[in-house]
C-alpha cells in the first residue's frame, strides 16, 4: 500500500467472497479502519479490503497475517 499516514482518507469495505457483493464498514481515517476492522469477526476480517485514492489491499496483508 502506498499510503502509509494515518490520516489518510479510506473505505474499509467487506468483499463476500459467495456472492461478490461489497458492502462499506466505513469512510474515514486509515487509523480508524484499523481500529473498526480489528473488531470485527475473523469471519469477517478475511474478506475486509482497505481502500485509498490509488490502491487496494487486503486487512490481513496489511497487518502482516
Amino acid at each position: 500500500m502506498r499510503t502509509v499516514d494515518a490520516e489518510a482518507a479510506v473505505r474499509l469495505y467487506h468483499l463476500d467472497s459467495d456472492s461478490g457483493a461489497t458492502t462499506t464498514l466505513l469512510y474515514g481515517s486509515l487509523a480508524q479502519a484499523l481500529q473498526q476492522a480489528a473488531l470485527e469477526a475473523e469471519a469477517i476480517q478475511e474478506g475486509l479490503f482497505v481502500q485509498t485514492s490509488n490502491d487496494v489491499v487486503a486487512y490481513l496483508d496489511l497487518i502482516g497475517e
